[in-house]
């Protein structure tokens, strides 16, 4: 059974799921305002690690991950820029989908914005104010946290802590320094909306508690994002929904950051990559293979030696993938994918998961070199599906190879053939020159782009 590291509990637990078979998740989208950086792409790829294992384990999944298309920063970059917010955000959307597909995520079965669910909203904040779990001040509406008698659970801290450690404000009407906003009164010339307490916009906070209840339901099974929105971001939506009386996640999972020499990588810093620079320099799968290699929840330094030495692994892994689709068809290794199972449940363990992909890789051609084609095949048969599990796609196709090269690949096997050593080598440095790699298989050279 899968078992999950669940935030709110401190502990690996099982992935109890509401109804068995089916589960339900919610992870934190974008806000649109500039363009993804390699942190976005790991709460990305982490959570489509863990959705494509879940399907291939035969589970159908409900996958929903929402668009913040209204917010200070997409306000003030817009304003910034002399564009409409509401334009600057749908092309910023555009990118982030763009760089997505480039990097393999799946999209989600939801994608819901922000700006469509403000009406529900408006609604769940008049109910927390006619409860007394929210109060009106002169800039917005603001949320009680001391309501909810174990606020601070995601950060595991008292609220007494919590209140000690928060800074102080220069807004005097917040009653308590841990209240957060939860309607904010319109500023002259930006976007606003209708409510009772003036026209104005959402809160980040109210924006995910509304749209995952609305799309998944009471007590959907799983809560997830990167480690730096557990709190106050998802600690403030599940304050939201207990005041408002409804069942939240049932479980909460955060992946680790993104470190640059040993810091977390974020845009306040300045320190950030961006992704889609990183996936035009090297092969997009690098990052995926990189985020495999790593626990979801610890951190993970990427940089041109990572990210190339990832290139590296998936140059090998492509290899091989050729070599498998000349073998006779059989069923996996079953002792392999048993392997893998245990490894992936085990708090979705991918540095096991990918140490054994390339030990099967490597006991599968030891096997090809000594003939034991059907051993090989059963081999190459878990190993492809191990990737696939992961989302990590293996090209079996070498790509278009001119006719030049193709010809001197052929030149080289002769050479060999003929014992001149001398002759093979020297064609082998004309097609590296040409910028070609060089494979020695069992049926000959093989080249393919550098």
């Amino acid at each position: 059974m899968l078992r999950l590291f669940d935030t709110a509990k401190g502990e690996v637990v099982p992935f109890e799921t509401r109804e068995p078979g089916r589960v339900s998740m919610y992870v934190c989208g974008p806000t649109v305002y500039g363009p993804p950086h390699l942190g976005h792409g790991r709460f990305s790829l982490v959570f489509d690690v863990l959705r494509r294992y879940l399907l291939w384990r035969g589970n159908d999944v409900v996958y929903v991950s929402n668009i913040t298309d209204i917010e200070d920063k997409i306000i003030a970059r817009a304003a910034e820029q002399g564009v409409d917010p509401a334009a600057f955000a749908l092309e910023q959307e555009a990118v982030w989908w763009e760089v997505m597909d480039g990097i393999g995520v799946m999209r989600p079965t939801h994608d819901p914005h922000a700006t469509a669910y403000v009406p529900e909203m408006v609604a769940l904040i008049e109910r927390l104010v006619a409860s007394g779990a929210a109060y009106e001040t002169s800039d917005g509406v603001y949320f009680r946290a001391e309501v909810v008698a174990d606020y601070g659970l995601l950060a595991r801290q008292s609220i007494d802590s919590l209140r000690a450690g928060a800074r102080v404000e220069a807004n005097e009407e917040k009653r308590s320094p841990i209240d957060f906003a939860l309607w904010k009164k319109a500023k002259p010339g930006e976007p606003s909306w209708p409510s009772p307490w003036g026209d104005g916009r959402p809160g980040w906070h109210t924006e995910c508690v509304v749209m995952s209840l609305d799309l998944l339901g009471e007590g959907f099974d799983l809560h997830g994002g990167g480690q730096d929105l557990s709190f106050p971001h998802h600690e403030n939506e599940r304050a939201q929904a207990v005041a408002d009386g409804k069942r939240f996640s049932t479980h909460w999972v955060h992946n680790g950051f993104v470190e640059v020499e040993g810091e977390k990588m974020s845009k306040s810093l300045g320190n950030f990559t961006n992704l889609s620079d990183l996936v035009a320099q090297f092969d997009p799968r690098a990052y995926r293979l990189l985020v495999l290699r790593a626990h979801y929840r610890s951190p993970i330094e990427v940089n041109v030696a990572s990210a190339s030495d990832a290139s590296a692994a998936l140059a090998r892994l492509d290899t091989f993938a050729r070599a498998a689709a000349r073998l006779p068809v059989a069923l996996p290794d079953d002792k392999v994918l048993a392997s893998f199972v245990a490894a992936m449940d085990d708090d979705l363990d991918t540095p096991a998961a990918m140490a054994l992909l390339f030990d099967t890789v490597r006991r599968a051609n030891t096997a090809i070199d000594d003939g034991r084609l059907d051993e090989a095949a059963g081999l190459a048969g878990a190993a492809q599906e191990i990737a696939r599990a992961v989302g990590l796609q293996l090209h079996a196709e070498a790509g278009e190879i001119p006719d030049d090269i193709a010809a001197l690949a052929r030149a080289r096997d002769e050479a060999r053939a003929a014992r001149d050593w001398a002759r093979a080598d020297a064609v082998r440095d004309e097609v590296q020159a040409a910028g070609y790699v060089v494979e020695d298989t069992p049926s000959g050279t093989e080249v393919r782009p550098a």
